[in-house]
């Protein structure tokens, strides 16, 4: 019976000193959340003054919104080892291309990572093109979504 008890006592110190890992763990790495909203709980990565970009990762993949000054939503993607997929939200989310050739002189980069570039041009009817670069990554430790979320 007091072999029982021990074994009892063991595992409920186990289990006291998991949830408190747990919960400082908790405390010091908030993850980014809020993908879609106009003021999202992610830091804001961008490269240019005149955009908020904010990146969210979750298994692997790296979802990058692009906010106006306003917080207005104009465009979010999903990229992952080389693929790019836009995702439907943001006023300009149809003017969003995903190949190098729909880059301007006039382009400005508002992201840019290892593997992701997003420039953004300023079109004459008010609307914003936004061009999507993203590589191949031959290097899966340094390309990694952990280390972009780190490296950020």
């Amino acid at each position: 019976m007091s072999r029982t008890l021990g074994v009892r006592k063991a595992l409920l110190a186990g289990f006291v000193a998991l949830s408190l890992t747990s919960t400082v763990f908790a405390q010091t790495s908030t993850p980014a959340t809020g993908l879609g909203q106009s003021w999202p709980n992610a830091a804001d990565l961008s490269a240019s003054s005149n955009w908020h970009v904010y990146v969210f990762v979750l298994n692997g993949v790296e979802y990058i919104q692009i906010n106006d000054l306003n917080g207005t939503v104009h465009a979010a993607i999903a990229a992952a080892n080389g693929g790019v997929v836009v995702l439907p939200m943001g006023i300009d989310s149809q003017n969003v291309q995903t190949t190098a050739s729909g880059a301007t002189s006039t382009a400005q980069t508002v992201y840019s990572d290892a593997t992701t570039t997003v420039m953004a041009t300023p079109q004459s009817n008010g609307t914003t093109q936004f061009v999507v670069e993203e590589e191949k990554c031959d290097n899966p430790v340094s390309c990694s979504a952990v280390e972009k979320s780190v490296s950020n």
